[in-house]
C-alpha cells in the first residue's frame, strides 16, 4: 500500500511531531486510557449516537479496555497537544487476519477509530495530522489493509485521503 503524506514530516518514530504551530503529537500510553476514552464518548455524543448519560457509561466501560489494548498494543494511539492540553487524538486497532484476495498470505489489518478533537481546535488541520501520522506508521509497521467508519463530518477529510466507501455490512441487533 503505497501513501503520499503531505505536510507532515513525521521524522521520528512516530511520537513527537509539530507541524502545526501551538500543537505538538505525541504517541499514547496506557497512562492515556482515560483521555481517550473521553474522546471516544464524545465523539459519539458529538454524532448524536449517545445521550450525555450514555456518554459517561460509555467513558467509565472504555478506560479500563483502553488501558489493555494500549498495554497489549492492540491499538496504538496519538494524542494532540496545544499547550500541554490534550485536544485531539485518534488511534489503531490492529487485528491479525487471514489470506484474502490481495494480500495471500496472513497479513495485519488496522482498523482507525476514536479520531476526535475539541471543538475549540477543528478545521485547523488536526485531524489530518492524526491520518498522516497513522497512515504512515501503518505504511512503516505493514498493516496491509486500513479501514475506518466515517462521521459524515468526517467523510470529506477521509476521501481525500484515498478511503474509499465499502460494501460492508452490520449485523442489527
Amino acid at each position: 500500500m503505497r501513501m503520499m503524506i503531505h505536510g507532515c514530516a513525521i521524522p521520528y518514530a512516530f511520537g513527537m511531531c509539530a507541524t502545526i504551530p501551538h500543537y505538538s503529537l505525541r504517541l499514547a500510553t496506557p497512562d492515556d486510557a482515560e483521555a481517550i476514552a473521553r474522546h471516544r464518548a464524545q465523539m459519539f455524543r458529538d454524532m448524536s449516537a449517545v445521550t450525555d448519560e450514555e456518554a459517561e457509561t460509555l467513558f467509565a466501560a472504555s478506560v479500563p479496555w483502553f488501558r489493555d489494548l494500549l498495554s497489549t498494543e492492540l491499538y496504538v494511539g496519538w494524542l494532540v497537544l496545544c499547550d500541554e492540553e490534550i485536544v485531539a487524538g485518534g488511534g489503531i486497532h490492529l487485528r491479525e487476519m487471514g489470506p484474502v484476495p490481495g494480500c495471500l498470505r496472513v497479513g495485519r489489518w488496522g482498523h482507525i477509530a476514536n479520531i476526535y478533537t475539541a471543538p475549540a481546535h477543528r478545521r485547523r488541520g488536526v485531524a489530518r495530522l492524526l491520518m498522516e501520522t497513522m497512515l504512515a506508521w501503518s505504511e512503516a509497521h505493514q498493516v496491509d489493509h486500513v479501514t475506518l467508519a466515517a462521521s459524515e463530518d468526517g467523510r470529506r477529510l477521509y476521501e481525500s485521503m484515498g478511503f474509499i466507501p465499502t460494501p460492508d455490512m452490520k449485523l442489527r441487533r
